[in-house]
């Protein structure tokens, strides 16, 4: 599990409880993405699933995946999975009680080969519990657009 960096409040500050719920629910993700279970991913979202992000072209691009485009794209992303690690540093802005974006800059190696990446989610408090519902990261829009 990587790095969780809270920034200082302006505005919703979170309890301690919140900032461990969101801590713990990325380390369910986290765990689930390195074992490349899609299905169990698509299970921690919100859908339709909003995303922002940008084309081959440098253009923005923005769209909506249903559960079946999730588990579609990431299982054809995310490949037949191999020695997968990651190192991660998250940094969580709490906008209200039930409404957090996440920034995150994380190294994930595959294979050993390594990417640095920087994206955002933005989760939403449902029943209890965290869901991701936007996921925001350059280099997607193309597919959007399939």
């Amino acid at each position: 599990m990587g790095e969780f960096v809270v920034p200082e409040a302006g505005g919703y500050v979170p309890s301690e409880q919140d900032l461990r719920e969101v801590e713990e629910w990325f380390a369910r993700y986290d765990a689930l993405s390195a074992g490349v279970d899609v299905e169990g991913m698509a299970d921690m979202a919100v859908f339709p699933l909003n995303l922002v992000s940008d084309d081959s072209d440098g253009n923005g691009q923005a769209g909506q995946w249903s559960r079946a485009e999730f588990v579609r794209t990431m299982a054809e992303v995310m490949g037949g999975g191999g020695d997968v690690t990651f190192e991660s540093t998250r940094t969580p802005h709490f906008l209200s009680t039930g409404i957090v974006v996440v920034f995150t800059d994380a190294v994930f190696t595959v294979d050993g080969r390594s990417q640095s990446v920087r994206y955002a989610d933005v989760l939403v408090r449902r029943d209890g519990g965290w869901a991701f519902q936007t996921m925001i990261q350059g280099g997607w829009g193309d597919q959007l657009r399939r």
